[in-house]
């Protein structure tokens, strides 16, 4: 065979191939463009909130001591990278507690179910009570009256406290220790508010704005050893709930995958 038509065979078996892997390609868009499932969340949303306290080595804790310690191991200037190395307790900052925080076997922050960790955010506003008193917790009255105003509580959510404490982040009030010189005093969730989530609604997570799921003074931590050691989850030191509606939004909580963690940092952030 020729040098001219052995060039021409190739030249059409090419042009053949091209014209395959074309076809194909556009067949396999379009399929995918009709089997595509659609998005989890809306894509609709107007903002991203992000809903975490930057954490730092003087950031408040229930315990008064520091609980994060960065010592850098590597800098620009000698090494040309940066790395650190954090020795931190798990309950730092805004963070998940996991059931496994308050019983002897419960899910750890690493079994948390993904899904439970992307859910429907509706915030109870306990702003006026707070300013007044420092102990007010979230009442069943307090739920009733969101219930009223907003419909029932989503399957699945996660119900915030918004008691304005986000405030005080950055001073003693925050951990706000009376005369006594240990006894707290900042708001929290009442016992029977949480066993109302627990009896009547799908609730799968608790979150405050403050240091604790119980109010400051709590000494039998009895929404932490009802709420957790039911399967579900805490989040503590929330920040940002009032640039969000009362209802609405959903949240996304980063919660960290450690395995056999009772909780843990996370950065989390709501779809408004």
């Amino acid at each position: 065979m020729c040098h001219h038509c052995v060039t021409e065979s190739v030249k059409s078996r090419m042009l053949s191939r091209r014209d395959f892997f074309r076809t194909s390609a556009a067949a396999g868009a379009a399929a995918a463009a009709v089997s595509m499932p659609k998005p989890l969340l809306a894509q609709d949303a107007g903002r991203v909130e992000d809903m975490t306290h930057e954490l730092h080595e003087g950031f408040p804790t229930y315990f008064g001591e520091q609980q994060l310690f960065i010592d850098q191991k590597f800098n620009y200037a000698d090494h040309k990278f940066n790395i650190n190395e954090w020795r931190l307790n798990e309950h730092t900052g805004t963070h998940v507690d996991a059931p496994l925080h308050f019983s002897e076997d419960g899910l750890s922050v690493a079994e948390i179910p993904v899904g439970d960790l992307v859910c429907p955010l509706a915030i109870i506003d306990i702003r006026e009570k707070a300013s007044a008193d420092p102990d007010a917790q979230v009442t069943p009255g307090d739920i009733e009256a969101w219930i009223s105003a907003n419909g029932e509580i989503p399957d699945g959510a996660c119900v915030a406290m918004l008691s304005g404490w986000g405030a005080h982040v950055s001073s003693d009030m925050f951990r706000n220790v009376g005369d006594d010189g240990k006894t707290m005093h900042f708001p929290g969730f009442h016992i029977e508010a949480t066993e109302m989530l627990m009896e009547e609604t799908g609730t799968k997570g608790i979150a405050v704005d403050t240091l604790s799921l119980d109010h400051g003074p709590s000494q039998d931590f009895a929404v932490h050893y009802s709420w957790l050691p039911s399967g579900r989850w805490g989040l503590e030191c929330i920040a940002n709930l009032e640039s969000l509606p009362a209802s609405g939004a959903t949240l996304v909580v980063g919660a960290p995958k450690v395995r056999g963690g009772s909780g843990g940092p996370a950065r989390v952030f709501a779809l408004a």
